[in-house]
């Protein structure tokens, strides 16, 4: 499988301070991860600048213009509690949206089979109005309109592994049946979303909620009894993945115990479902992930999953 992977060095000038947790190391972790020397055979590109247009097509045209606007000139400004943007978020979070677009441009075209989005801010939890959790725009939401504005396709699935629901992803798909949604996720945690009863206009949103502690049982057991059985149901023309590596046994925000292993399985059972539904068209994107050391070894563990398939 040609995998490519997408990133670019404005991503590490999202300025958020050396003590935030969504820092620019955790972009360096995951390149230095993915070094030309252990990864030879990925296709590298660099992510282009996402238009406003772009962005809108997920997000109202007048919140795209405000948060660009709110972009400082100097320093850093606070958007909410754990929100923080600098001079640089601005062609970061272009940056960020225009992977995915780029990826899926890409494996339409038969430029690559699959690919991998190395990019910061992460997205989900971005509401269409509202920048939260580290996020400023929802970059899988995003890549999932452009899919079928430029290329004629309906149905987009997005599975989310990240630790945290990614309620902003949830609340742009749930009133829209040609996009399904599913997620595993600590919970109770924030950001406060993601119970099994929320269901979606026509079953289009899959939750299911791992209790703190968890690990590799109760995460594969509820991936093989109720998501990926809901993704296959839904066919999807592109598989899009909100691949956060929070879950991880050593990440510091939350409390559930999962390996690389687990990582490197839920990838493989991924693309078995997009080989049958969508010719193999998977674009995974980086969200959450916290811990350098586990970032850097899930990750690699994920994309090595992307190149055997």
């Amino acid at each position: 499988m040609a995998t490519m992977l997408i990133t670019h060095m404005d991503c590490l000038w999202h300025d958020t301070g050396s003590s935030h947790p969504e820092r620019p190391d955790r972009l360096r972790a995951v390149r230095h991860a993915l070094n030309e020397t252990d990864f030879p055979d990925l296709i590298r590109a660099e992510a282009p600048l996402a238009s406003d247009e772009e962005i809108a097509r997920a997000h109202p045209a007048d919140h795209v213009a405000a948060m660009f606007e709110a972009m400082p000139a100097e320093g850093r400004r606070q958007l909410d509690g754990d929100t923080i943007v600098s001079p640089g978020s601005g062609d970061a979070a272009r940056r960020a949206a225009g992977a995915v677009i780029a990826a899926i441009d890409a494996v339409f075209a038969g430029a690559a089979d699959n690919a991998f989005c190395a990019v910061r801010p992460p997205g989900h939890h971005a509401e269409p109005t509202q920048p939260m959790g580290f996020c400023l725009f929802n970059n899988v939401a995003v890549g999932a309109h452009h899919a079928r504005a430029k290329h004629g396709i309906s149905r987009v699935a997005v599975i989310d592994f990240d630790v945290h629901h990614g309620n902003g992803t949830e609340a742009m798909f749930r009133q829209d049946g040609d996009l399904f949604y599913g997620s595993t996720h600590q919970w109770p945690l924030y950001p406060g979303t993601g119970e099994r009863s929320e269901r979606g206009v026509r079953n289009n949103i899959c939750n299911v909620p791992l209790l703190p502690d968890a690990g590799s049982k109760e995460f594969r057991f509820g991936m093989e009894e109720s998501l990926l059985p809901a993704l296959a149901a839904f066919k999807p023309e592109l598989l899009i993945i909100s691949a956060g590596f929070d879950a991880h046994e050593r990440d510091p925000l939350a409390h559930l115990n999962l390996t690389d292993d687990d990582y490197a399985w839920i990838t493989r059972e991924l693309m078995k479902i997009a080989d049958e539904c969508c010719a193999g068209r998977v674009v995974s994107v980086l969200e959450g992930g916290y811990d350098l050391d586990a970032l850097q070894t899930a990750s690699a563990a994920h994309v090595r999953e992307l190149q055997r398939q």
